[in-house]
Parts: structure tokens; sequence; C-alpha cells
């Protein structure tokens, strides 16, 4: 048995990926502990570690001179504090999934002479895993080609995205089935709360604009904002549309799979759970993003014909609902999509990051 410490910011974007690995290593025998941020309530009770800590960290800012001391003054803290677990603990090997709550674990782990890899979910290195590549034995890819990977002289592995079992497990012997016509054409919107606010404005016009006859048709399933679900309960309403709104669903791969069409961000964990699923999608990413891997995370998709890149500085109402109109109306478009997407999907990948992992503990 070994013990491998896992290192995540505490989104959902980074976090998955890390559980996907964790239920695949305990499935092995291993232990396995997280390092992570004080964001981990919202998912550190299914975390399957027999140890979570909280590590202090923070975001530098070079604009603010009297932040960035601050938030070096917390990293030291917090490289202090995990370097002290990490040897208490004795473990054999870190596995880092980005974000800057993961800076101060990993380099603590360099100090600790624990063996590291670094995970990268996007198709461009995030600013977070660059500032740490410098600290890793391997680095682990989901995207062959990934933007400044190559800026890196360490060893280098394709292992892809993982998903969480329950996303594999929902995945098995499904089928995508187009809708026919006169029956019910299922619509899922999510994108956490920055997507939620965003769709909340922009998907209830776009699908009243449609004709009555799809409006009929339609029953979508959308994430809201708490202090956005009156007003979009009641914008639906007078559409007459169907629908079934909430802040959050934790059964969120079913309903992918359930769905004929999804529209949502572009995040590492969504692309991948899609491909996994096979379910074809409207992306629109998170803009703003100085990285913008979530732009080059939607291109990868849409490119191998899986999905369709909308940004949201340029789409409106009329321009989504012309598009949604189209897809609604083609259900064979559809179709070839969920193909192309399920092509993409790597199921497996969990098993070749484990493997990996394995290799590295066992040079310690």
């Amino acid at each position: 048995m070994s013990i491998f410490v896992l290192m995540a910011g505490g989104t959902g974007g980074h976090l998955f990926p890390a559980m996907a690995l964790a239920q695949e290593l305990r499935r092995r025998g291993h232990q396995v502990q997280l390092m992570t941020d004080e964001r981990v309530t919202h998912y550190g009770d299914r975390f399957p570690a027999r140890e979570v800590y909280v590590i202090p960290s923070a975001t530098p800012s070079i604009r603010n001179p009297v932040k960035l001391v601050q938030a070096g003054i917390k990293i030291c803290f917090g490289i202090f504090i995990a370097f002290k677990q990490l040897r208490k603990s004795n473990a054999d090997a870190a596995i880092g999934f980005g974000g800057y709550p993961v800076f101060p674990p990993f380099v603590a782990a360099k100090l600790a002479g624990v063996p590291g890899i670094l995970h990268e979910q996007n198709a461009v290195l995030g600013r977070a895993n660059k500032a740490l590549a410098r600290f890793a034995d391997v680095l682990a890819l989901s995207f062959e080609q990934t933007r400044f990977a190559n800026d890196f002289s360490i060893e280098k592995v394709v292992t892809g995205n993982p998903v969480r079992d329950r996303v594999r497990d929902t995945a098995k012997g499904i089928v995508y089935q187009p809708v026919k016509a006169g029956q019910p054409f299922r619509l899922l919107v999510f994108g956490g709360s920055q997507g939620a606010r965003a769709f909340g404005d922009l998907v209830p016009p776009a699908l009243a604009a449609l004709p009555e006859t799809l409006r009929r048709q339609l029953r979508v399933t959308q994430q809201c904002r708490p202090e956005d679900l009156e007003r979009v309960t009641e914008a639906y309403r007078a559409a007459k549309i169907s629908v079934e709104l909430s802040t959050f669903f934790d059964d969120l791969p079913e309903r992918m799979a359930d769905s004929h069409l999804v529209l949502c961000r572009s995040g590492a964990s969504t692309v991948a759970e899609l491909a996994v699923l096979g379910r074809p999608a409207i992306l629109v990413p998170l803009p703003g993003a100085l990285d913008a891997d979530q732009k080059n995370n939607a291109a990868f998709l849409e490119e191998a014909g899986g999905g369709w890149l909308v940004e949201q500085a340029t789409v409106s109402p009329q321009s989504l609902a012309k598009r949604l109109e189209e897809l609604i109306e083609n259900p064979q478009a559809l179709s070839a999509a969920a193909d192309k997407a399920k092509a993409l999907g790597q199921p497996q990948a969990v098993e070749r990051l484990a493997d990996l992992a394995e290799k590295v503990a066992a040079k310690k």
C-alpha cells in the first residue's frame, strides 16, 4: 500500500478529476489524503479521502503591492503547514490538479522529497501549473496538444482527464436517442455560479423567441442562482415552456445522459464528461479568462464535430434562438455530434493516471 496526497483547488473542475483518481487508488488498496482550500466544504463530505487538510493559500496579484505581500505571507505559511503534514504522513507521491491552492502543498512536497505529478485538465497549461512545473517530476496531460506544455523539459504523459465513477457508470450501455417528431425535446442548461447568471439572462428570452410548436416540445432543465429563481420562473411561465429550475443538481451526470442537447460552460471536467457520455453541446466559454482555457476546450470539441462554440460577448437571445431552432429541427445533426463527442471520450483516463501515480510512488 502506498500513501498518495492529492492536491486540488476547491472547485468542481479541479476536485472532480482528483475525486476520480481517489476512487481508483482506493480500489487498488492505497491510502488517499486530500490537501485543498476552504471551498472543499461544498464537496468534502463526498471526497473519498482518509483525511482532508485545508491548507492556507492565496492568489498573488502584482497590481496591489500590499495584497501581494499578504498573499506571499499566506502562501509561505501554507507551505509550512503542508510540509509538516507531509512529513508526518510519510507520503509516497503527490498529485496536483491545478489552481493556486495547490501551490503551497506542491512546493512543500518538493521540499519534503515527495515525488510529484502535475495534472493539467485543460487544453492550455494554467498559470498555477506553469509556476509549479519546475517542482514536478511528471506532467500529466488531458490533451495531446496542450499549449505551453512543451515549454518545460520534464517528462510528459497524456493520460486524459479522469471522470468520476458516477459518470462512467452512467455512460455504460447508453446510446444517444435522437428526438422524434412530436416527442419532448430535453434541453439541459448549467454553468456554475457565473454561468447560471449569464444563462438566466440569455436562455429564457432565446427560448421564448422560438416558434410555438417548438416551445411546446421543450422540456428544459436549468441551473439558476437563488436570487434569479423568481425572475427566470416567470419568464418561462410567460413563454409557456415546461421547465425545472434548481440552484444545484446533484444528479447532473444522469441529467446530461438524458438530454438531447446541453448548453453549458466549457470547463475541463464538463467537456470530459460530455465526451464520455457522448452528448452534443452548445459551449459558451467563461469570458475574460487570461489563459482562455475554456475557449480552447470548447474549440477542441467543436473541431472534432462534437459541439458548437458560442462566444458570450457576441451571442444574443435572437442568435441563440436561431441556432437552437436549427438544431432542434435537425436531430440527425445532433445525433452525429453525439457520436463524435463519444469518440473523444476517455473513460479509461483514471486508470492511466493511477498507473502513472503508482509508477512515480515506486521510485521513492
